[in-house]
């Protein structure tokens, strides 16, 4: 009997080896949309420069909630009184600091002006204002 006992332990290990299968659920329906990233030039500096990481930007795929909602531009435009849309946007990312939307913090977003070129800034401002 006392024989028997080593057997069969190794019997029993030796049932859970064997072909090892990785075994991933699929949905078969989607329920909502799924974020899909962004396409473009604007869009890949969006998302290179960390933007989305704090910004919501339903164009982007974006839910950052440490700055403004960048959906809302068109609203914290107005808010601020510092020109049309573009003008507000290409002022707060150069320098963030020169309009801060009530209810955020001074001095979290870096500006950008002499980080990225002239051209990039304005390429940034175009996306975020012609896709909200």
């Amino acid at each position: 009997m006392r024989r028997l006992l080593p057997i069969g332990l190794l019997a029993f290990a030796l049932a859970g080896c064997g072909k090892a299968e990785v075994v991933q659920p699929v949905p078969e329906t989607v329920i909502g949309t799924v974020a899909q990233a962004p396409s473009g030039a604007a869009a890949a500096l969006f998302t290179s420069n960390g933007c989305g990481g704090c910004h919501t930007f339903k164009p982007a795929g974006s839910g950052g909630k440490v700055g403004p909602d960048l959906d809302n531009l068109e609203a914290d435009a107005k808010k601020a009184d510092k020109g049309p849309v573009p003008v507000y946007t290409k002022q707060s990312i150069e320098d963030p600091g020169a309009y801060v939307v009530p209810g955020f913090p001074n001095g979290v977003m870096p500006p950008y002006k002499g980080k990225l070129t002239d051209a990039q800034i304005n390429d940034l401002v175009k996306f975020l204002t012609t896709q909200s």
